[in-house]
């Protein structure tokens, strides 16, 4: 569990924060964000305040970064590129997530090292790392000013026959009903949205296509809710293109795996980060995906059709 609780004992009256900088090696801006969070108990209390002072024993709840071996697809002296499998998560979701991708980075580059950006828990693929906090400032600087170019692939229903160009505005839903949680759909009061689609390969057995996907923005869920816009929806998705009853079902975790797969055509979400092109301190990088996306989606859907 990468969340520890751990005993600790101050031998002298001194303020928390103070104890955490000097025996843990926090920063004093780190020690006081996590008594803040409540990670620093007294008696099993939970002390918020960073000035509060300390004496005697007391328990600290804090990271502790676990390894499941997995290896970074691409490396440099200031960042790192880790080709993450679907179903991790990029940070803990909260203290009981038994693993995710922050752990893999820590573990093997330190407390420093730090993710980038995101993609979606399912999402298979790139995700570009810091191992120190000034790369981290710069590279989060460069997806700031769209200085990096990502490619992702998606398995798509229904045959998709030209190159396309989606431009619609994404907003995040803000209604009372359940589908809420949907979280994201066309609206022209949202922020402008493009993505660049191109099919790559489609396959008739299956009436699905294989589709390159550009975003030129970087929204939340984006290529999902463009692609499903123009009524290809990725295959396994378990949000768009399904019924508002499965998609409660879904964020409930009622539905089952049968069940998605009827529904969906996948029992995960057929979306990939297969390369990542960008400049950083003067270099230029162009990474791709080792995985073998389009193997990897047609054994995910072989026994639905």
């Amino acid at each position: 569990m990468p969340f520890v609780k751990k005993k600790f004992y101050a031998q002298k009256r001194e303020r928390a924060f103070l104890y955490l900088i000097r025996e843990l090696g926090y920063t004093q801006k780190e020690a006081q964000r996590l008594i803040a969070k409540g990670r620093l108990l007294v008696d099993g209390e939970p002390i918020t305040k960073a000035g509060t002072d300390i004496e005697g024993e007391f328990e600290f709840i804090y990271f502790e970064p676990i390894t499941k071996g997995l290896k970074p697809t691409y490396e440099e002296d200031e960042f790192v590129v880790f080709d993450k499998p679907s179903g991790v998560l990029i940070h803990p979701q909260n203290r009981n997530t038994p693993y995710s991708l922050i752990d893999e980075l820590k573990y093997q580059f330190g407390r420093d090292a730090n993710i980038a950006h995101r993609i979606d828990q399912e999402t298979s693929g790139l995700v570009l790392c810091a191992k120190n906090k000034k790369s981290e400032r710069d590279i989060k600087m460069m997806f700031q000013e769209r200085d990096m170019q990502k490619i992702y692939l998606a398995l798509v229903h229904g045959k998709f026959e030209n190159e396309l160009i989606v431009e619609a505005p994404l907003l995040r839903a803000e209604d009372e009903s359940a589908i809420v949680r949907m979280v994201v759909k066309v609206d022209y009061r949202g922020k402008a949205s493009k993505t660049e689609l191109k099919p790559i390969e489609y396959f008739a057995d299956k009436d699905m296509t294989l589709v390159e996907c550009k975003p030129y923005t970087g929204r939340q869920h984006q290529i999902r809710v463009h692609l499903f816009h123009v009524k290809h929806p990725i295959v396994g998705d378990p949000i768009y293109g399904q019924s508002e009853e499965d998609i409660v079902k879904f964020l409930d975790k009622e539905l089952s795996k049968k069940e998605r797969r009827e529904k969906s055509g996948a029992s995960r979400l057929l979306l990939h980060a297969n390369s990542l092109e960008f400049e950083l301190y003067d270099k230029k990088y162009f990474i791709k995906s080792d995985l073998n996306f389009r193997k990897i989606a047609l054994e995910a859907v072989k026994n639905i059709h």
